[in-house]
């Protein structure tokens, strides 16, 4: 479906009928449908291939071209003497006054049929989830058996359905009706516990892994075999427009699904796009960045002992927040004054402070057999404890270089003697625009010099720790 818009000021009502005039001074064309689903998978890093039926016009040539520049790959079947589905929105201070449908339908058409079928296998094994964006115009007339060939082949299968009969979408994964369509099919709920019940009756009927039923300002119910139901609260803000608020949902969920998160969490992530995309006019698109936005929003930044992996993606967010990261490293192996008043130090520095901790194994070959006293977990568990801390990750080498490079920090802070040029990892950062800063040690404190006490009255070192 391709969506126009037309937009232009209104200040007098019509002679001719009791309507407002609109002067149009800007028009836009935007996918619209399984197109606006594809463009959502795009936009957030997806690899998306888009399949169905256009009529040979001007409309069908727009909406290729639109989406092919978005990264979408489109295989249309295109049909002589059908019009493209389009629709037409009259706006005029950001309201909808109109709107205006221009379609054909595609039903009963044998020939376009088989024409989608042979598209539609072509592409099948190069794709992890399918999605069906039914809008009952024609396009899945053999759903069945495009639904049978993809679970043939181990492929998650995500549905959103229309009209009121839901047989033809049996054995799919997932279903993701709105609760106007699940109550077509069911009837009226008065309540969670009437809508949980008819739910799992309706999942069972129709052999879904799930259903998920999206409820307004009611969030959204998820129902999975053999599990408790999840009721997830709305996170809209302020809603804007709502056109094209399902697409972004379950653009979302397929892509989180593809990218190996479990349905539980895409479905987290699919509310919270929704609740982004609602504040936007008209059918539009959610970004990584935006989707990011919204959960650091939600709650606050993950902090403590964090994965290499993750480390790497929360300071990219922080990056473009604009905030400036701090990132130093060391054994840690008995925290002691100096080792705080020199990681505040760092933290003044800048917004957020990483703290990479040498694992036990190179702490032993940095410092000998004996060392270090405290296990990695214990010395990480202490340091995340810390106010002026934000992230506390290992690493497994004799030096942080890789690690540094890796997350290129804005600031890489070193204490004592050490000569700038030659810490490790400082070459990395430099080159990469940031600085690489030597700060004082407190006097008289030092891992060492506390064994060196503890040692020198009785008892063994183990002991005296404790």
């Amino acid at each position: 479906m391709l969506d126009r818009y037309w937009h232009g000021p209104t200040s007098r009502i019509s002679p001719e009928a009791p309507v407002p005039i609109v002067k149009i001074e800007e028009s836009e064309e935007r996918p619209g449908g399984a197109g606006n689903v594809a463009l959502n998978i795009a936009a957030l890093s997806g690899c998306s291939s888009l399949i169905g039926l256009t009529g040979q016009d001007e409309a069908a040539q727009i909406l290729k071209n639109r989406l092919t520049h978005q990264g979408v790959k489109c295989d249309f079947v295109e049909l002589a003497g059908c019009t493209t589905i389009t629709k037409l929105r009259v706006l005029s201070r950001h309201q909808q006054l109109i709107r205006l449908d221009f379609e054909d339908g595609f039903l009963n058409d044998e020939s376009a049929c088989q024409q989608l079928l042979t598209k539609y296998q072509n592409q099948l094994e190069k794709h992890d989830v399918i999605i069906f964006s039914d809008y009952q115009k024609g396009t899945l007339q053999n759903l069945p058996k495009l639904i049978s060939l993809a679970k043939a082949q181990g492929k998650k299968v995500i549905i959103d359905p229309k009209g009121h009969d839901f047989s033809h979408y049996q054995g799919a994964t997932l279903l993701t009706p709105n609760l106007s369509e699940f109550e077509a099919i069911v009837g009226h709920c008065e309540n969670d516990q009437q809508l949980v019940k008819k739910a799992e009756q309706l999942r069972k009927s129709l052999q879904l892994s799930a259903l998920l039923i999206t409820r307004s300002e009611k969030g959204m119910t998820l129902i999975q075999k053999d599990q408790a139901a999840i009721h997830l609260p709305t996170r809209a803000r302020d809603i804007y427009d709502v056109t094209g608020a399902g697409d972004t949902v379950i653009a979302t969920l397929a892509a989180a699904i593809a990218a190996g998160d479990d349905l539980l969490e895409a479905t987290k992530l699919a509310n919270l796009a929704a609740s982004v995309v609602v504040g936007k006019m008209g059918t539009a698109c959610i970004t990584v960045h935006e989707l990011r936005n919204a959960m650091r929003q939600l709650s606050d930044i993950e902090q403590g002992i964090i994965t290499e992996q993750r480390l790497i993606t929360v300071v990219s967010d922080a990056k473009a927040h604009g905030e400036k990261v701090i990132m130093t490293n060391g054994c840690f192996d008995i925290l002691h004054a100096g080792h705080v008043t020199y990681l505040e130090q760092a933290k003044s520095l800048g917004d957020r402070l990483i703290v990479a901790v040498n694992d036990d194994a190179s702490v032993k070959r940095i410092k000998g057999a004996e060392r270090p006293v405290n296990t990695m977990n214990r010395r990480m568990q202490v340091l995340a404890g810390l106010s002026c801390v934000d992230w506390v990750v290992p690493f497994y080498e004799d030096t942080p270089t890789r690690l540094i490079c890796d997350v290129s920090p804005s600031v890489l802070v070193k204490g004592g003697d050490n000569n700038p040029d030659d810490i490790p990892g400082g070459d990395c950062v430099k080159q990469q625009g940031g600085e690489v800063l030597v700060m004082e040690y407190v006097d008289n404190c030092s891992t060492t010099g506390l064994i060196r006490s503890i040692r020198s009255a009785d008892g063994s070192v183990e002991d005296k720790i404790k």
